[in-house]
Parts: C-alpha cells; structure tokens; sequence
C-alpha cells in the first residue's frame, strides 16, 4: 500500500484529496492544525504548525517511508502591498514557501534511495497574473518555479513533481476575495460557476497517481477560462 503525506488535508481541496485518496486505498497521513474535521476518517492525523520550518525534519523522519507528498497548505490575505503587516508577509513566505521546499528537501531524500516518488504542489492562478494580494502572489509563483527546479533535480532518479494552479474555488478561502472581484471573475468563466473543491482534488489525485511520468515540471491551470493565458 503506498503512503501519501498531504499539508492541510483537513479542509477544503485538501480534504477532498484524502478522502479521494483513501477511497482508492492509500495509506493517508494529514499534517494540519486541526485535525478535528479527519477523526472519522481512515487515517492518521498529526497536528503541527508548518510555521515550525526547523521542525519538519523532525515530523518526516518520525513518519514512516512516504511514496507521495501533496503540499497543499496554503494561506492569503486581503492586505493591500501599501500596507502589509511585516508578521502577516512572514508567516505567507513560510506557509506558502519555506515549508513546502523543506517538506520536498526531507520527503525527496528516501525517494532518491527508491527510485521512485511523486509530489504535487498546490500553487494558484494568482501566481500567474497580478494578484490584488500581492504577497499571495509571489509565494504561489515561487511554488510554481520550485515545481519546475525540483522536478529538474529530482527526475533523473525516477521522481516526479507537478503543480496545479487554481482559480478561485468554493471553499473558505472564498470568503476572502472581494464580492466585486468575485463577480469579475465570474463572467469570464465559460461554465458561469467556480470550481468544487472535489473537482480541483482529481486533478490533484490524477497528478499523484495515475498521469504519465512523462508529465513532470508541469503547471496545470483549473480555472475554466476565468484567467486564459
């Protein structure tokens, strides 16, 4: 049975993720801060703060050998870049980024010995086009650009790393876009609706399962024409 370890499996897309995941018959552990929405599930669950980044060394040595990493975390503001709290420009630079390169840095290790691994990587639109939280952006269009680095390093020894990046999607993350902004984007979507969290969630399960390992370094766009590139 092969072992998946997902960031922020608890909520959202990620939630969808395991429970996908679990359904098809992986072994599924979830680190997030709450652990509370996955107690029923068939899973382990390991509370921790991804903001402990000298910490997770520790976390993924304690865990036992992990065939799939799905860095999925992520948090964004409603900050304006005139006025962005230096605390709330930290914390984005280490959720969105610092932590996922360590997870990749520590998981990739036994992977590279098996010659074999996949890790997906949640990015965003944002990191894609001008964002109005600009910090968001960054960080997601740092992921991006890590996706492609790592899958560089790391596909000579049989390992595979891709991105998804998605629009807007129905989940509480939603609440913090503008209802203006909403309706914008809204009318460029060729369906006139947002995606589902499940439906971003099979991608991002296709990505870690099932694509070609001929797909690697790849960013796939969700957003169904809201942002066309």
């Amino acid at each position: 049975m092969k072992h998946v370890l997902i960031t922020g499996g608890n909520k959202g897309i990620g939630l969808e993720v395991t429970k996908q995941l679990i359904d098809l018959g992986f072994a599924v552990t979830v680190l997030a801060r709450d652990l509370l929405p996955i107690e029923d599930l068939n899973c382990r669950g390991i509370m921790f703060d991804l903001h402990n980044i000298k910490d997770i060394a520790n976390v993924v040595s304690d865990i036992d050998d992990i065939d799939i990493l799905i860095n999925n975390a992520g948090i964004m503001n409603t900050c304006r870049y005139h006025d962005y709290p230096e605390a709330k420009k930290m914390e984005m630079l280490k959720i969105n980024i610092e932590a996922p390169v360590e997870l990749m840095t520590c998981v990739s290790k036994k992977m590279i010995e098996k010659k074999q691994g996949r890790i997906v990587n949640v990015a965003s639109i944002a990191g894609e086009i001008g964002h109005p939280d600009i910090w968001y952006g960054i960080t997601k269009a740092g992921l991006i650009n890590v996706t492609k680095s790592f899958a560089k390093e790391l596909g000579p020894h049989g390992i595979i790393v891709n991105a998804v990046a998605p629009g807007p999607v129905e989940t509480d993350m939603m609440n913090t876009i503008p209802k203006e902004r909403q309706e914008s984007i809204l009318r460029n979507v060729y369906s006139g609706r947002f995606a589902r969290p499940e439906e971003v969630a099979q991608a991002i399960v296709w990505l870690a399962t099932d694509c070609p390992s001929y797909i690697n370094g790849t960013c796939i766009d969700i957003n169904n024409g809201a942002f066309p590139r």
